[in-house]
């Protein structure tokens, strides 16, 4: 007996970091998946009548990236002849009406040392871009959030591609953000990356924050993220009981406080743009902090809060702190515009306030 395909089931590819994998199948099941394959590691193909809810459910918060599945083509590029022509052919048959705002192409498997996808996606884009009508998008962040931006993944599983807005697929790049390497022995700590991969993902519903920016960093030991953001033309004051790496001695635009955080409290005319918080400890005591510091920050400030919990064995436990913890910044004046678990976060999620 044959089965008829239910026309309401919609193609999405939902990217679920390896870290929650073990709770994977239930958070896809609350976007309503009725099947589930997946793709690279941790990218899943699934069918769902409600893809609304991967953008509004509360499990949305584990999906680091979503797309409607437009056009999927299992195949093996690697051993296939002219795989690249007939993608870009197929590409510009099923999307150039569409008139997307860019064409990016990026990897299944992004961390993956295998150069040949990475060159493949490469080569792919560079065809595929030449058939379409030229873009006026010079680099990723400058795409429009709002608009579609035709992105496609490509991998050993076969090439898949969609069209949504960058702000609904929760990333500028295909597949979220730009991978930032942080293993350079020159690099103070990997917690850089997490502010650096923060500020890439805030373009998206938040200006730049301009040069000259003064940021009031809590618990800054050792000193990755008060390196980047000096980087980035910002000004830093950072507060932590434990020194900074001696390589940010004497940087331009730092001033550091050797003090607790829990005692630490501004001079009365001082005011700050924006506020990072990326404390261990009790986020509820963490996010109270933030509270009694917020007061410094003038009207509309940003802060940046690095939501940490307990080891993730399920969804609804992360789900309560994270309700818990917007409940008290909201009812402490902030407003939450946006969240996203970042490449470097663990059992942790990353949330942006505005000060009301």
């Amino acid at each position: 007996m044959s089965t008829t395909p239910d026309p309401n089931l919609r193609p999405w590819l939902v990217r679920i970091p390896e870290i929650f994998e073990g709770i994977a199948e239930d958070i896809l099941k609350r976007f309503g998946a009725t099947s589930i394959t997946r793709l690279g590691l941790d990218f899943y193909s699934i069918k769902t009548a409600t893809p609304k809810l991967i953008h509004t459910s509360e499990a949305a918060k584990f999906a680091r990236w979503n797309l409607p599945l437009d056009h999927s083509w299992p195949c093996n590029a690697q051993k296939m002849d002219g795989f690249i022509e007939k993608a870009a052919q197929t590409l510009l048959k099923k999307f150039g009406e569409r008139s997307p705002q860019a064409i990016y192409i990026g990897l299944l498997n992004p961390t993956s040392p295998d150069k040949y996808y990475r060159s493949l996606a490469s080569n792919l884009r560079g065809r595929v871009i030449t058939l379409f009508p030229k873009s006026a998008i010079a680099t990723v962040e400058d795409q429009d959030p709002t608009k579609a931006t035709l992105f496609c993944l490509v991998g050993k599983e076969g090439l898949f591609c969609g069209m949504q807005s960058p702000r609904l697929s929760n990333g500028l790049y295909p597949g979220g953000s730009k991978y930032i390497d942080q293993d350079s022995p020159d690099i103070i700590s990997r917690a850089g990356a997490k502010i650096a991969e923060a500020l890439h993902y805030l373009l998206m519903h938040h200006p730049a924050m301009p040069a000259g920016s003064h940021w009031l960093e809590l618990g800054a030991c050792p000193g990755g993220m008060t390196s980047e953001l000096l980087a980035r033309s910002q000004r830093v004051t950072a507060i932590d009981k434990a020194p900074l790496d001696k390589r940010l001695n004497g940087k331009p635009g730092l001033k550091f406080v050797h003090a607790d955080v829990a005692t630490f409290e501004p001079a009365p005319v001082t005011s700050y743009d924006a506020l990072l918080s990326d404390l261990n400890g009790p986020p509820e005591e963490s996010i109270d902090h933030v509270l009694r510091l917020s007061k410094w920050l003038r009207k509309r400030g940003l802060v940046v809060f690095t939501l940490k919990v307990p080891r993730v064995d399920t969804v609804d436990e992360p789900c309560g702190f994270f309700r818990r913890i917007v409940e008290t910044a909201t009812e402490g004046g902030l407003r939450l515009f946006a969240q996203t678990h970042l490449t470097y976060n663990r059992h942790e999620f990353t949330l942006f306030f505005s000060k009301a």
